[in-house]
């Protein structure tokens, strides 16, 4: 624990948190609050996986497509045309997309073993974007005067560690230079999760496991093969049964730093009231000690 206790935070000259917790209970909106503070710098997970890592096969998939169109086809192989990701913090959009879905080719799925190459390639990605973390709060201070520094990890962090293990290399190198900081949710934000999810269901990052599992039961009960699987109904089917199994992912890692509710984070509209929100949860972590 870089920081025993609230106190010791408040006063602390260099302030480092890392948020996580499931997509939807406010780790952008905590960080766009900090940063557009002018104090504190953001360091985007998704958005350094996204261009740092996978960058290229999301490009080449854009170029892969456009190669299908004559006019295109003929103007990338002149360089008469440049194809690239606009990925931004806000708009994730390129990397789901590129992330992808299995199932029926007709409605928009991939090949079930692409989709399995494609979420191997983000696991990795995702390690890396983490364990980069580090060297961003060094270029942070020396490059731009930052003192502040805010990681916002993604949604699928827990399925890519194992906080269990002690001496898990991504868990203990961010713990030794940030606080991780989990933002719970209760049932009922899990319902609304759920409910939005239904609406506009996107791509989701497994481990293999429970991909399989999940995969398994899905085309079990649809009475379906893998080629004629609708895309959109296994997001549906999966989507519960992911939040589910990430709770007591996310718990383990919440022992490596303290938990804040979604309630709490709401509440917290500056980054005053931020500092004090997590100068309580460390203050009930000493308590607990």
């Amino acid at each position: 624990m870089i920081y025993p206790d609230g106190q010791a935070f408040l006063t602390a000259p260099h302030k480092r948190v890392m948020l996580f917790g499931m997509s939807g209970l406010g780790k952008t909106r905590l960080s766009n609050l900090l940063r557009d503070a002018g104090d504190w710098f953001h360091y985007s997970v998704d958005y350094r996986i996204g261009t740092r890592y996978m960058g290229e096969y999301i490009s080449d998939n854009f170029k892969r497509e456009a190669m299908k169109v004559p006019l295109l086809r003929e103007l990338l192989l002149s360089d008469s045309v440049y194809i690239a990701s606009n990925i931004t913090f806000d708009n994730l959009a390129p990397l789901s997309t590129y992330l992808g879905k299995p199932g029926d080719a007709a409605r928009g799925g991939l090949p079930f073993a692409e989709y399995q190459r494609r979420q191997a390639q983000h696991a990795q990605a995702e390690v890396a974007a983490m364990l980069d973390t580090t060297r961003f709060i060094d270029r942070a201070h020396d490059l731009y005067g930052y003192n502040h520094f805010v990681c916002d990890t993604s949604g699928s962090i827990c399925e890519v560690v194992d906080a269990e293990n002690p001496a898990d290399p991504v868990m203990t190198e961010v713990s030794a230079h940030l606080l991780p900081v989990w933002i719970k949710g209760s049932e009922a934000h899990r319902d609304e999760l759920c409910r939005r999810f239904d609406r506009a269901p996107k791509p989701m990052y497994y481990r293999p496991d429970f991909l399989m599992q999940v995969w398994g039961e899905y085309l079990a009960q649809s009475g379906l093969t893998s080629e004629a699987a609708d895309p959109d109904a296994f997001l549906r089917f999966g989507y519960a049964r992911l939040l589910e199994s990430r709770q007591p992912r996310y718990d383990a890692m919440a022992r490596w730093g303290v938990t804040v509710t979604a309630e709490e984070v709401a509440a917290a509209n500056s980054p005053a009231a931020f500092d004090q929100l997590i100068a309580r949860a460390l203050d009930r972590r000493a308590a607990r000690a």
